[in-house]
């Protein structure tokens, strides 16, 4: 673990390598999982306020799921998540040629939304976890429906966080990111070369 001002940062986000690969994952992650995805306060009320820009693209059981359940739904221990259709996909997605999707992210793509999507959606696979005493944790989660983002990241020799640079920087700014950048090439200098320490 690293720690950038106020975050406390998995070295997973540095060593381990990751890159979406939407054609044989299929979007997996808006479907599988025992909750829907975690939103932020202030994201409830986008999700609500801009309703009737992505409701085009939502499916008929989204639609009545988020009219059924409203904009957001808590889960066990009380966290705000994303509404589910039967349980399953979450409410805000639709499919197109056997993928997955975010409707909210298609209408902002558009320029017909003025919100992109949830940023835990966004900054997936890292997961942020808020400690009592304020202090933020970043980690890597990892999950089954992700293998070919792992071995795609592999392949393309990308680490987690540069493939996450742009949820990173909304969420947390360019100097975090630059912090990471340099934490990195640190972490790079210190290993061990031609089996020497």
């Amino acid at each position: 673990m690293i720690e950038i001002d106020d975050k406390i940062v998995s070295l997973d986000l540095l060593r381990e390598c990751f890159l979406c690969d939407l054609q044989r994952c299929k979007g997996l992650c808006c479907v599988e999982g025992n909750a829907g995805a975690p939103l932020e306060a202030e994201e409830v009320a986008m999700l609500e306020a801009e309703y009737g820009h992505y409701r085009p693209y939502l499916t008929g059981e989204g639609i009545a799921a988020i009219e059924q359940q409203g904009f957001m739904v808590p889960d066990e221990e009380g966290d705000r998540t994303t509404p589910l259709v039967n349980g399953a996909q979450c409410a805000y997605a639709y499919t197109e040629n056997g993928v997955t999707l975010c409707a909210v992210e298609r209408a902002y793509r558009e320029g017909r939304c003025g919100f992109r999507k949830p940023i835990s959606c966004h900054l997936y696979p890292i997961r942020v976890v808020r400690f009592s005493n304020g202090t933020l944790g970043l980690n890597y989660h990892r999950w089954e429906v992700c293998r070919p983002a792992v071995a795609c990241g592999r392949r393309a020799g990308i680490p987690v966080y540069k493939a996450l640079r742009e949820p990173i920087i909304r969420r947390f700014g360019e100097e975090f990111y630059k912090a990471l950048e340099a934490a990195e090439e640190y972490l790079r200098e210190q290993e061990p070369r031609d089996g020497r320490s």
